[in-house]
């Protein structure tokens, strides 16, 4: 299948769903998006008390984490990809009740074998929800507010993630830890009837689905996910990262080879022959490496060379998510006006400023002069995720919608593991905790990202 390269972002002239079934539309589609993302994070602060109740060691309760990403990230291509072909209302619908019954399974498990079982039939119900999202939100917003509503599922993304560690701290403070999973079984279910009536059917392309090719995606994606998360970590040798990459570039390299044969390949080949889509997936991968860098490194620096715990720390943490959450809809607002290409080099450009005054941080510094430059982060990174979300999706076809909502979900995965890698090596490689280093590292992929949005 071959695709010209517009121009520009291909005009979308979709009117979107009514109001208000619009309004009620987007809020499922969001709601959806919070438990999926919020269900990567949560249970990272309960870990060594699960771990205690299942007898499992803490290298063990790890897997309750990894088992739930690895299936996400290895699910979103084949299903946006399903979605394509028998309706993407049909697979958020699906992605609900697997994701609300495997959480009440998460709930009630009683062994650390069962609770990673469960976590990876919830890691489906999860890849299904976030793989179509952004297809949705096309087909429920109209052509003129359609920026409004990616810079929404921004946002959604952006808070869900960064508050995990907080909402799971409230919960255990009143409560269990089987309550980080049955809270969505209601929620979940208010989601499900919602959405029966809301979510808007969209058009279906025939094609079957490629097992095969969903096989070698899993082979491709899984491995370099695992690999990448692997570098650095204490007590793996340096032949099973080694051996994880190399299994998915082979893996790659088959998959890349079969979907050239195809109509509509699962792997988007035929969309990264658009010069925007091809431009916005790397931004993506390389910002949100540099936010990951950013963030997994900076509580290290906090804790162990300004001497601060970790409820200071997360308190300190706190401006980046609060000024994207900010800053991502009023850039949904200027996309109405202005290029979002133009928007999303800018937010880049800000984000480096911040990144690079972090590097520069005084000796001795004081709490202002921490969060007035974590406020600047989150600024550039919230202007510039919506307008490039924006760019991704509508330089698509709107009969690869799910494609391209796939490929954000998963170009949002791959960046955040390699940023991770990337602070890993660095601790590896440097003597105590170098600010300027890993910082700078950051700011400069951070402008490479604006080179990138500015070129486009």
């Amino acid at each position: 299948m071959s695709v010209t390269a517009p121009p520009a972002v291909a005009v979308d002239t979709h009117e979107g769903l009514p109001s208000p079934r619009r309004l009620l539309a987007f809020l499922t589609v969001a709601l959806g998006i919070v438990m999926a993302v919020l269900d990567g994070t949560i249970v990272n602060v309960a870990l060594p008390t699960i771990g205690g109740d299942l007898q499992a060691t803490a290298a063990e309760s790890i897997w309750i984490v990894t088992a739930y990403q690895l299936t996400v990230a290895m699910a979103l291509f084949p299903l946006a990809t399903l979605g394509e072909a028998i309706g993407f209302r049909r697979i958020f619908a699906i992605g609900l009740v697997v994701f609300s019954a495997a959480s009440l399974l998460c709930a009630y498990s009683d062994s650390l074998l069962l609770l990673t079982l469960a976590r990876i039939l919830q890691g489906l119900g999860g890849a299904a929800l976030m793989s179509v999202s952004g297809a949705l939100v096309r087909f429920i917003m109209p052509a003129r507010q359609l920026g409004r509503g990616i810079a929404g599922i921004a946002v959604v993304v952006a808070v869900s993630g960064a508050a995990g560690p907080t909402i799971a701290a409230a919960i255990l403070a009143v409560t269990t830890w089987h309550w980080l999973f049955l809270i969505n079984v209601p929620l979940g279910i208010v989601c499900f009837a919602i959405g029966r009536i809301t979510l808007p059917e969209t058009p279906l392309n025939g094609h079957r689905f490629d097992l095969v090719s969903a096989g070698l995606n899993a082979l491709a994606i899984g491995p370099l996910i695992a690999g990448l998360s692997s570098i650095g970590t204490r007590g793996v040798t340096w032949w099973v990262p080694t051996g994880q990459i190399l299994l998915s570039l082979v893996a790659g390299y088959f998959l890349v080879r079969r979907q050239r044969t195809q109509k509509v390949p699962m792997l988007p080949v035929d969309l990264f022959r658009i010069e925007a889509f091809r431009l916005s997936v790397v931004a993506s991968i390389i910002s949100f490496g540099a936010q990951m860098l950013a963030t997994v490194s900076l509580p290290f620096f906090f804790n162990q060379m300004l001497g601060y715990d970790a409820v200071e720390t997360g308190l300190l943490m706190t401006p980046w998510p609060v000024a994207t959450a900010i800053f991502a809809p009023i850039a949904g607002r200027w996309m109405e006006r202005y290029s979002a290409a133009k928007i999303s080099g800018i937010g880049s450009l800000i984000f480096a400023i911040g990144l690079a005054s972090v590097a520069f941080l005084p000796t001795h510094p004081t709490v202002f002069d921490i969060v007035w430059r974590l406020f600047v982060c989150g600024v550039g990174f919230g202007l510039f995720q919506s307008p490039n979300n924006k760019v991704m999706i509508t330089s698509a076809p709107r009969e690869r919608s799910g494609g391209a909502s796939g490929t954000q979900s998963t170009a949002r995965l791959l960046g955040q593991s390699a940023g991770a890698a990337l602070a890993a090596i660095i601790f590896g490689l440097t003597a105590g905790y170098n600010l300027l280093l890993t910082m700078g590292i950051a700011a400069l992929l951070a402008l490479a990202a604006a080179i990138l949005s500015i070129w486009r």
